[in-house]
């Protein structure tokens, strides 16, 4: 039952031993798929198995990799009778062990890979149906050579999957003028734990007929379903792209000349990202193909970006938001890229602050959002909160500040020995999460909650809430065979 403050609300799932899956199953399920459809030998397994940064390590009873619905379909029937563990796999590219099976073996792995055709693409609806295993790349090229959009852009788009972009609700560069993964979703088709197949695949802007049980599906992290297929939103290719860089002294003045230019440019703004000066200086240290965008550094450097259709240019219009600002002191200097090539010089160096931070040894990361006007509290109480807990240890801040995402990630102190670095994760994640959750914000942006945070979400957010989840698990999955042990502990 419910009660105001939510103590009392409780609710128990049924709790089944996991025990591997008989030979007679797993025999059942290669039948299934078919000879191409299922992974042996220990080195053709591994890649399935570990998360990219190598955190998490697990074992599977089999990996498979069906290659239709149907299939997939086949598979959870087979599982849901024998109750056995499914672990939905796309890209493998999470960062939180989301798609990595536990260490006992007792679990198959679906990875969606082989499912990636395009279905339809319909120009003319401005919408596009996909199969969960294409990589984002490949569906963003498919669009740009029907004339049109699809806005979704992330770091790992050349290996990353609809499905799991889906999963996780990802969230990318684009966010502020195209919304996340959850906005450009218009219908889905899912595999349900007991087998059964929904067939959501509605290219409907305006759909009031009962629940919106799409948005079910999407950010659940496979626990509720296997999304197999959706069909997305798509945009006007711009006809104008321009984007620029400026150097700022504090986050507050970025969101001021964000707002400007916002105003200046009749929000035709869709990217904001924000760069410390750490991560700037990480990336000239260890990328050589990056260069220093001003002749000196700054604390912040703001890089932004705009889309246009035909009409009025763009780009002096952003010219002259740019000029007002250095001429009203909002922002110390400014760079505008003249081609396509150095728009892409400029991309360079935000989207290599990962790579390079590796170079800089351990790195502890959080994926937080808070509101963009008390960022900069955020960022200056985490930074204190965590240089007294570790001394030498050093901030490595950067990310989305059009909609509050920050990567507020740690990288070792100078000389330090990497894995006991790495062994201090939890308790400097508590400081880092304590205080976003204290300046209203949320532990997870984009990432997801995977097995990282599932402790972490039963510790800051309220009984009702989590409940609340527990709730639709329970009724989707009773036998709890989704992805056991991911999202919600």
């Amino acid at each position: 039952m419910f009660s105001g403050d939510g103590e009392g609300y409780t609710v128990t799932m049924r709790s089944h031993p996991r025990q591997p899956p008989t030979p007679t199953v797993l025999e059942h399920l290669r039948e299934i798929v078919g000879p191409e459809g299922w992974v042996s030998g220990d080195n053709s397994i591994a890649p399935f198995l570990v998360e990219p940064r190598g955190r998490f390590h697990g074992a599977a009873a089999l990996i498979l990799r069906p290659g239709s619905t149907g299939e997939v379909a086949e598979i959870v029937r087979v599982c849901a009778e024998s109750e056995t563990g499914i672990v939905p796999q796309g890209g493998n590219t999470g960062l939180v062990g989301g798609a990595v099976p536990n260490a006992d073996g007792s679990q198959v792995l679906v990875n969606l890979a082989r499912m990636s055709r395009i279905r339809e693409m319909d120009a003319e609806n401005s919408t596009v149906t996909v199969e969960a295993g294409c990589v984002l790349a490949e569906l963003q090229s498919a669009a740009d050579a029907a004339g049109c959009l699809f806005p979704l852009s992330l770091a790992a788009e050349e290996s990353c999957q609809i499905g799991g972009n889906l999963a996780t609700n990802a969230g990318g560069v684009h966010v502020v003028g195209y919304g996340t993964t959850r906005a450009l979703t218009l219908g889905l088709e899912v595999v349900l734990p007991d087998g059964h197949v929904w067939n959501g695949l509605r290219s409907l802007l305006k759909d009031n007929s009962g629940y919106d049980l799409k948005h079910l599906f999407v950010g659940s992290e496979g626990t509720l379903g296997i999304i197999t297929a959706a069909t997305m939103r798509l945009f006007p290719r711009p006809q104008q792209n321009v984007t620029a860089m400026a150097a700022v002294s504090s986050i507050r003045t970025a969101l001021a000349a964000m707002a400007s230019l916002q105003a200046t440019t009749g929000n035709r703004m869709v990217a904001c990202e924000i760069l410390s000066a750490r991560s700037t200086e990480f990336c000239l240290r260890h990328l050589p193909d990056n260069r220093a965008p001003f002749r000196k550094p700054y604390p912040w450097t703001l890089l932004v970006e705009f889309h246009g259709g035909v009409g009025a240019e763009l780009r002096s219009t952003v010219e002259v938001g740019l000029t007002n600002l250095l001429e009203n002191t909002g922002i110390h200097d400014a760079v505008l890229a003249e081609t396509a090539a150095q728009s892409a010089d400029l991309w360079r160096l935000r989207k290599g602050i990962p790579e390079a931070q590796t170079r800089e040894g351990g790195s502890i990361k959080h994926d937080i959002s808070v509101p963009p006007q008390r960022l900069e509290e955020f960022i200056e109480r985490a930074t204190r909160e965590t240089e007294a807990a570790l001394p030498g240890v050093r901030v490595v801040a950067f990310g989305h500040l059009g909609d509050g995402n920050l990567h507020f990630n740690l990288s070792q102190p100078e000389g330090a020995d990497r894995d006991m670095f790495v062994g201090e994760w939890n308790r400097l994640s508590r400081i880092v999460h304590d205080i976003a959750i204290e300046v209203g914000g949320s532990i997870s942006a984009e990432h997801g909650i995977g097995l990282a945070k599932s402790g972490e979400l039963e510790r800051l957010y309220s009984p009702v809430e989590v409940g609340l989840m527990r709730t639709l698990k329970a009724a989707l999955d009773p036998k709890g065979i989704m992805n056991p042990g991911k999202l919600l502990a």
